[in-house]
């Protein structure tokens, strides 16, 4: 299927899951990143999820990080340039929901891509080859071209894989892994 018609799948896939079944689905991804050996790391960013869109809720990998004492980075999106900027969460940090749905920072301490250790990254579909697709904005892609090459890209995903997204370009960056409630799937090799 070509990003177009996944986007279309995949969005009537999220709608159909209940607010139950989002946090049940959510805390499996949580609980199968919590046997990866990447928690030994300093900085992390996740995505704050759009609850309109049906996105894996990342509150349950915040509280792990949180827990083992990590700085978690979280980002504001700038639609005139398709850029995000990334901020340390801390508890002072405000977070306010833009026109798009998107929880965000306001201000706080601005971390550069080249302290990234760890990117949870959102998508609605992946394939077997480690290629994404999001809602077609480019955010992510012009973000994990700046980070280093080092750096760890997580998808997470409530579905598995398609055989094959169709139509991707050499802009489009590859998962390092991405994980679903049932299986964890590495593309690193």
């Amino acid at each position: 299927m070509n990003k177009k018609e996944l986007r279309t799948k995949y969005k009537a896939l999220r709608s159909g899951l209940s607010d139950e079944e989002i946090d049940d689905l959510s805390i499996e991804i949580a609980n199968q990143l919590l046997q990866l050996s990447i928690w030994d790391k300093t900085y992390y960013h996740i995505f704050l999820p759009i609850a309109k869109q049906r996105e894996v809720n990342t509150e349950f990998i915040m509280n792990i990080l949180q827990g083992k004492d990590k700085h978690v980075v979280v980002s504001k999106s700038n639609f005139e340039n398709s850029i995000l900027e990334h901020f340390l969460l801390t508890d002072s940090t405000t977070l306010k929901i833009n026109e798009w749905g998107i929880p965000e920072p306001i201000d706080g301490i601005p971390i550069p891509e080249n302290k990234l250790e760890v990117i949870f990254v959102p998508l609605l579909a992946f394939d077997k080859k480690g290629n994404r697709t999001g809602y077609g904005k480019g955010f992510y892609d012009k973000f994990l071209a700046k980070c280093n090459p080092e750096t760890l890209k997580i998808g997470l995903s409530f579905f598995g894989p398609e055989e094959e997204i169709i139509g991707i370009i050499p802009s489009d960056m590859r998962l390092d892994l991405c994980v679903t409630p049932e299986e964890t799937h590495n593309f690193k090799n």
